[in-house]
């Protein structure tokens, strides 16, 4: 589905994670502050918005409230030491990039010893809170994402080839086979078809971003397609991953899994998401760059998008 190709890539990297490093420079509190950043909090809340959703489908109704708190804290615990972990391997350029420069790993609030052992903590942490207080196919399923974004993404994927975003995405879709199998134990197609939502998802969110910040992935040679292909071509693969998104959205109704609530919300959101892509398509087209290319409407309207679609996943069965 993308026209970019492979290549390899080597940064040479600077130190990082070298200031302020004596504890009298790293406060308690600062220090605190730079760990809850490692797990990045604002990209689990996304997790977690597409997670408690899918458990009020599979449940058909209200689940259990401490089932969710206990999905939720080892969801969050599984993210968070994945993140951690994306920060300990990426410290060297983390350090170039103007985007990144302020994490505690290059600042040196955290230590990279210390960010190493935290993030190892939570992911062993999750997989047995997820196994003892969920499941354990919850659990596997949660060690199965943090290492594929771990490995395959961050390890494998990120700094070789342009197709990063597009397969590394997975890890991100796990969080919706986690929501239905806290619940049930098992899995179902309605858990599949929005586990593709969110795959396909991913790639026209995390584009737009890439084409505004696109230098500083430049500058340290890891390969984001709009690095390495022109905006014309960016546009066209998220116009095709958005009708592709859209259309996998509107499975559920006719499988069975949701009534016309969700449907409706569905068709709104979506329509409203390809009208955004195709205009941004037109402006990339036409030649416009910097603040007139206006890709990050397309990133904040996808954000807006995923989180109605699964507040309508929630609501759905309370309708139909």
């Amino acid at each position: 589905m993308s026209l970019s190709g492979v290549c390899v890539t080597a940064v040479e990297s600077r130190p990082a994670g070298v200031l302020g490093t004596s504890p009298a420079h790293r406060p308690f509190g600062a220090r605190a502050k730079g760990f809850v950043a490692l797990t990045k909090p604002r990209i689990i809340e996304l997790l977690l918005i597409t997670t408690v959703p899918v458990m009020f489908l599979a449940e058909q109704g209200v689940p259990d409230l401490w089932l969710v708190i206990h999905t939720c804290f080892a969801g969050y615990l599984s993210a968070g030491g994945a993140n951690a972990l994306n920060m300990y391997i990426d410290r060297d350029i983390d350090a170039l990039m103007d985007r990144t420069s302020q994490r505690p790993l290059v600042t040196g609030i955290v230590s990279p010893r210390e960010g190493l052992v935290f993030g190892l903590v939570l992911g062993v942490v999750s997989t047995l809170w997820f196994g003892l207080f969920v499941n354990w196919l919850s659990a596997w399923l949660g060690l199965g994402a943090l290492l594929f974004y771990v490995v395959v993404y961050t390890m494998i994927l990120k700094r070789r080839t342009a197709q990063n975003i597009v397969w590394g995405g997975i890890a991100g879709c796990m969080p919706v086979l986690i929501g239905w199998s806290s619940v049930t134990n098992s899995m179902s197609w309605a858990a599949v078809i929005l586990f593709l939502v969110i795959f396909f998802w991913t790639p026209p969110h995390y584009w737009p971003l890439s084409m505004k910040v696109k230098e500083d992935y430049a500058r340290v040679g890891v390969p984001m397609l709009p690095v390495i292909a022109s905006n014309r071509v960016v546009a066209r693969q998220i116009v095709l991953y958005s009708w592709v998104m859209v259309g996998v959205s509107l499975l559920l109704q006719p499988l069975g899994f949701t009534g016309w609530f969700y449907t409706a919300v569905a068709l709104a959101t979506g329509g409203w998401w390809l009208w955004e892509a195709h205009a941004l398509q037109h402006r990339a087209r036409a030649g416009e760059t910097g603040a007139k290319l206006k890709e990050m409407r397309l990133f904040h309207w996808s954000i807006t998008y995923v989180s109605l679609l699964f507040v309508a996943v929630a609501v759905d069965p309370f309708l139909s």
